[in-house]
């Protein structure tokens, strides 16, 4: 027999555990596991191997380049899950204000992760990784408006 509720979970599952799940993933990022220190264990080698005369004082500025990267790519990618799963909710201001929910999170999140930063001695919590962070996210959340314009017209 169909069952009309366990599928309206089903999609609420497929639609918004991946947003829960990166959320946990960036902010397991600002603990102590994404500290420099702790990312300069597989980034250093790797610059190493592709820049090997670099000195060191150019590869510890393409350290920090990667990691500001990082910042701008783990909200671009938190801006999708929530452009995705707000874009095709059920709840209709969701759904009709997708990206404003999506900018929302994005910056909501991006707060907490500084503000937690702030208290650990191997972070530091930035007011301009914030805005980086934001930029990621409206990045990614205008690319998905101008992919979601184009699908609709399809």
């Amino acid at each position: 027999m169909y069952d009309r509720n366990q599928n309206i979970w089903r999609g609420r599952f497929f639609r918004y555990a991946p947003l829960i799940v990166w959320i946990g993933v960036v902010l397991l990022a600002s603990t102590m596991l994404g500290a420099m220190s702790n990312t300069s264990r597989f980034i250093r080698p790797l610059l190493v191997f592709l820049f090997p005369n670099a000195p060191e004082e150019t590869l510890q500025i393409y350290h920090v380049y990667i990691r500001k990267f990082a910042h701008f790519a783990e909200y671009g990618i938190l801006a999708f899950w929530a452009s995705r799963a707000f874009s095709i909710s059920s709840v209709k201001i969701l759904r009709k204000c997708w990206f404003i929910f999506a900018f929302l999170i994005v910056l909501f999140i991006a707060l907490i992760d500084e503000f937690n930063q702030s208290f650990n001695s191997l972070r530091t919590g930035s007011g301009y990784d914030v805005l980086l962070d934001c930029a990621g996210g409206l990045t990614i959340t205008f690319v998905f408006a101008i992919w979601k314009i184009g699908a609709n017209r399809r």
